[in-house]
């Protein structure tokens, strides 16, 4: 088997003007100068990729909020931990957010910081100890708290937020349990048993816990009901909220809501499974947008939630 050399010089080419090209430089960044606007620093960023995505989240977000249709964060427990509770508060009550679901870590995390405005212990010392999560006082009042609202008939986190509440602990500006009660708006908690350190507390009730957070998701499936023309913002949780989103996001349909052109929008230091196929794209198939953008927590969530507010205020 023979390979002639090809000639090269028959090569056909055409005019660059013909060209369609993906790089313009009318695209590119805008140095920030000392001194400059946080909308001067928006508007200067380059025009590519997660820039592009960003901006029509913070679009999607401020054209919901205007039109009022929901904006819904679903959330893990580590946005807590790096100190983003001052952003969803205060978009709480900007009528920026208008529902928030997590897992049971999340809930513990907020009520810790609400009642002693600490929270995250070092897990490996528990661990080698056998001390992980054994502390009195979390477990204790939570599961407190959580049977009494279930006997008032509460999902877990309004009993939660208004046991917060009723103690008067010293930061309730602080907890997303809190303010939702003081507001409100829905906070749910979806605990998957045998997760969380207050599962490990002698006085857990798996029917508390069982109860009070199926009532929850039948909270969370009437919010889901309702997000036609809303916004699902994703922060940090891989496996339960997408898997819980699935499911409500099916009975609202099952029921006969039309919820079909919606934005969803997941932030995580790191590409997942669940998100992006339970959050990104199987629920925004019929007429909606998903975005997945990739990046820290204490970054990322700031900056959208600025960028949010400048948005709003144009």
């Amino acid at each position: 088997m023979k390979f002639e050399p090809l000639d090269f010089s028959k090569i056909r080419t055409y005019p660059v003007s013909e060209r369609d090209n993906k790089v313009n430089a009318a695209a590119f960044a805008t140095p920030h100068v000392a001194g400059g606007s946080l909308r001067g620093f928006l508007d200067g960023l380059p025009d590519f990729l997660a820039v592009q995505d960003l901006k029509k989240i913070v679009t999607a977000v401020a054209t919901a909020v205007r039109e009022q249709r929901p904006v819904v964060l679903m959330m893990g427990a580590h946005s807590i931990k790096v100190g983003l509770n001052p952003i969803f508060v205060d978009a709480m009550r900007r009528g920026i957010l208008n529902a928030i679901a997590f897992n049971g870590a999340g809930a513990i995390h907020d009520f810790e910081l609400c009642y002693q405005g600490e929270t995250s212990e070092d897990v490996q010392r528990g661990l080698d100890d056998g001390s992980f999560g054994m502390v009195e006082e979390t477990g204790r009042r939570m599961n407190a708290a959580l049977a009494d609202g279930v006997a008032r008939g509460l999902g877990a986190g309004r009993a939660l937020g208004e046991a917060a509440r009723v103690a008067h602990y010293p930061n309730l500006s602080l907890s997303l349990l809190a303010t939702a009660a003081e507001l409100e708006i829905p906070v749910t908690v979806h605990i998957a048993i045998g997760t969380d350190i207050i599962h490990q507390h002698p006085t857990t009730s798996g029917a508390v816990l069982g109860e009070a957070s199926y009532r929850d998701f039948q909270t969370f499936a009437a919010v889901c009901a309702q997000l036609e023309g809303g916004v699902v913002l994703n922060v940090g949780s891989a496996v339960i909220m997408p898997e819980v989103f699935l499911k409500a996001l099916t009975i609202a349909r099952n029921l006969g809501h039309k919820v079909e052109r919606f934005t969803t929008a997941t932030f995580d230091m790191t590409r997942h499974y669940r998100p992006t196929e339970n959050v990104q794209r199987r629920p925004t198939k019929l007429g909606g947008q998903g975005f997945y953008l990739v990046g820290h927590h204490e970054i990322m969530i700031p900056l959208l939630f600025a960028a949010i507010t400048e948005e709003l205020a144009r």
